[in-house]
């Protein structure tokens, strides 16, 4: 453990020396705006609960969240603070309607109504946002390395349109992870590590301080990791940190930075047979190739919210840069720079005696990304075979509003506009395919609207429906096919989708839930397919003339006992069921056939023991009935599985806690994700497209909360 914490140390030396920056930035606006300012008190270490004017306070976010009209989803921290939360899928898994499963290390498959159904790699069709500010690159691509769970104080989950707050509007919608300010942290200082199964080791750091006007946050997290699998090694070092400032009362501004580095060996994907009956085992072809990912990634952000008689105005910017060195079928090397602006206000007035909420919103963002590749000699730069620049730029115009024209009855309308273009530089100069220069320009343009319908019978009980637009504008990895001879773009249509849904959450005494039934009516899908899954390169992509998604996101919860062998303990039972009809519609090659890479059911139940002393106990069964189509002529479909789980763990009165969490106890082999194919009858020998799931695991830790 001692080689990363040099690096480490010299990232927080240089995220500080901003953050003292910032603050003495913040305090000579104060006070020129305000000669009587009020001068620094001492230093406090108090937690507030309450928030502040940039980031509000839990039960605030919880509020926000619950007021869309249609299906979205809050996940509040402390409920996997007693995990081994490494990945999205750690915090999303009891979450209807998002389906995720790992890949390897921290890569997974993340979608919301089928976003991406078929893309054996990365993210696409999904807004990610860190505190309301986008994660995504440029041209709506983006992956997971920077979402450190142990940073996180809740998750917002906004599916479909209902992303149209934060101006995204996408078929598989937004999640927002907020990270913790001083006021809304768990406590002013945590230190924690982890460790179990695969050489597992995370140590992780978080102190926060309120100081006057100003208050700041820091949190690093440092993982090494064998892996389950043969050349699956993990090491990652996260470090967070925000800096809050009240320039004056009403005006507050706050600074984020972040650095991310990612060392992930790549383990390839592996037969059906090798995949359910020698999981542990590496593709020889990534072995061979040494195959990784290895990304550097900073962020710098800054949100200023003003307080106004009439809502609040708030100002994002933000800047990423990314470095990537990528050894696969090629040596794939990029560095980009992704940038960007946007102003958001939202207020309640009356309309005619009527209570009237509206936002508003402009997003400007851009970004270039220099995109090399090289022969791969065992993960060396062989000769060079492409230098291209990848530029995209997007301008968007955004607007809802609730109108209650009756107390307990809102009218919601809104409708995003947007402009995004896409532009790929090949500089040519090298042999074969790539020896002439290329250039291509797109541009997409369109109307996103929303129409909708809530019902608030009761403080507790919502009924909403709602129809919405999206679109997917294709990302540089839909757009920029490559395979081992040459690198072709390819004028792909933007996604377009019209999605119904209806819906209701809330709680009646012991008995909570949260069910939605939706159905999108697609056009131009963006369809992908492995061109050589065992080679690892990058899925070919088409547009489908017409598929449809439908399914239903339903999550339940009931009291099943209180008081049961002592005062103030407490039995709670949860059922998650995420069901998936994802389809062609008259496809001249695949007719009616299931889309592949998505099982049609996926369950989780979870039953939860806690007492008034501090333990807690979680058994927990993951089930999938029918496995996914791994093709998409529905000619191979994986076996379904069940897993067993339990997590358990005693919070003691000092603030100290300890938790075991055990996985897989029956070591079931089954197939987590699938590198789609078009035909698996026609692969000789079948497909080399499947990735194990994890085997029997166990992992432990101790947090320190003080």
């Amino acid at each position: 453990m001692s080689a990363p914490l040099p690096r480490l140390a010299v990232s927080c030396t240089l995220a500080a020396g901003v953050s003292l920056l910032a603050i003495c930035l913040a305090m000579n606006r104060a006070t020129a705006q305000d000669s009587a300012a009020a001068t620094l008190a001492e230093l406090s270490v108090e937690g507030v609960a309450a928030g502040s004017l940039t980031v509000p306070s839990v039960t605030a976010q919880r509020a926000a969240v619950n007021a869309t009209v249609g299906s979205v989803a809050f996940v509040d921290a402390s409920a996997f603070q007693n995990r081994y939360a490494n990945t999205l899928r750690d915090t999303l898994k009891e979450v209807p309607g998002v389906y995720v499963q790992e890949r390897y290390g921290q890569e997974l498959r993340l979608s919301v109504r089928g976003s991406g159904i078929s893309r054996g790699f990365h993210l696409r069709g999904l807004e990610l946002l860190q505190d309301g500010i986008p994660l995504n690159l440029a041209d709506g691509s983006g992956d997971f390395y920077q979402v450190d769970p142990l940073s996180l104080r809740s998750i917002e989950v906004y599916k479909g349109g209902n992303a149209l707050t934060f101006g995204a509007t996408t078929l598989g919608g937004a999640i927002n992870v907020v990270t913790p300010t001083a006021y809304t942290a768990f406590a002013p200082n945590i230190l924690r590590i982890d460790g179990g199964a695969f050489n597992t080791i995370r140590e992780n750091f978080q102190a926060s301080r309120i100081s006057g006007p100003a208050d700041f946050l820091i949190n690093g997290t440092i993982t090494n990791s064998d892996s389950y699998r043969n050349h699956e090694t993990q090491r990652t070092q996260n470090f967070n940190a925000n800096l809050g400032y009240q320039l004056a009362p009403g005006v507050e501004t706050r600074f984020y930075a972040g650095i991310y580095l990612t060392d992930q060996k790549l383990p390839g994907t592996l037969s059906l047979f090798n995949a359910l009956n020698n999981p542990t085992l590496a593709n020889p072809t990534a072995i061979s190739g040494n195959q990784s990912r290895k990304v550097e990634t900073e962020r710098i952000a800054n949100r200023t919210s003003f307080a106004l008689d009439m809502g609040k105005l708030d100002i994002d910017t933000w800047a990423i840069h990314k470095s990537l060195y990528h050894p696969i079928f090629q040596v794939i090397d990029q560095d980009g720079w992704t940038y960007g602006i946007a102003p958001r206000w939202a207020g309640s007035f009356d309309v005619g005696g009527f209570r009237n909420d509206t936002i508003l919103g402009l997003r400007a963002f851009a970004g270039q990304n220099s995109a090399l590749q090289f022969v791969n000699n065992g993960g060396q730069r062989g000769a060079q075979t492409l230098r291209a620049v990848l530029s995209a730029s997007n301008y968007e115009a955004y607007g809802e509003n609730r109108f209650w024209f009756l107390p307990d009855v809102a009218l919601m309308t809104g409708a995003k506009a947007f402009s995004s273009n896409r532009t790929y530089s090949n500089k040519g100069g090298f042999s074969g395919a790539n020896a002439r220069a290329s250039f291509a320009d797109e541009t997409y343009q369109g109307i996103n609207p929303k129409l909708g319908l809530l019902w608030q019978p009761l403080p507790e009980i919502q009924v909403f429906g709602d129809v919405t637009g999206s679109r997917d504008v294709p990302d540089f990895s839909d757009l920029v096919q490559m395979n081992s001879l040459n690198t072709t773009f390819v004028p792909l249509r933007a996604q377009r989708a019209v999605t119904y849904e209806a819906g209701t959450r809330g709680r009646i005494d012991r008995l909570s839930w949260d069910v939605t039934l939706y159905r999108s009516e697609i056009r131009d899908e963006l369809i992908n397919f492995s061109i050589n899954p065992g080679l690892n390169i990058p899925a070919a992509t088409f547009n489908a003339p017409r598929t449809r998604h439908q399914g239903v996101e339903a999550a339940v919860s009931l009291d099943l006992a209180r008081d049961l062998f002592g005062r103030g303990d407490g039995l709670v039972v949860s059922q998650i069921w995420t069901h998936n009809d994802f389809r062609f519609v008259g496809d001249p090659v695949f007719a009616n056939n299931r889309i592949a890479g998505i099982p049609d059911d996926v369950l989780r139940t979870v039953m939860t023991y806690r007492n008034r002393e501090g333990f807690h106990i979680s058994p927990s069964l993951d089930w999938v009935p029918r496995g996914a189509f791994a093709d998409h002529a529905n000619t191979l479909q994986v076996p379904g599985y069940t897993v067993f789980n339990v997590a358990a763990g005693f919070d003691f009165a000092n603030g100290v806690s300890l938790f075991v969490d055990a996985r897989n106890l029956t070591d079931t082999r089954y197939v987590s994700d699938i590198s789609v194919v078009t035909n698996a009858a026609t692969v000789a020998g079948g497909p080399v497209a499947f990735y194990p799931g994890v085997g029997r695991s166990v992992f432990g830790g101790v947090r320190a909360a003080f």
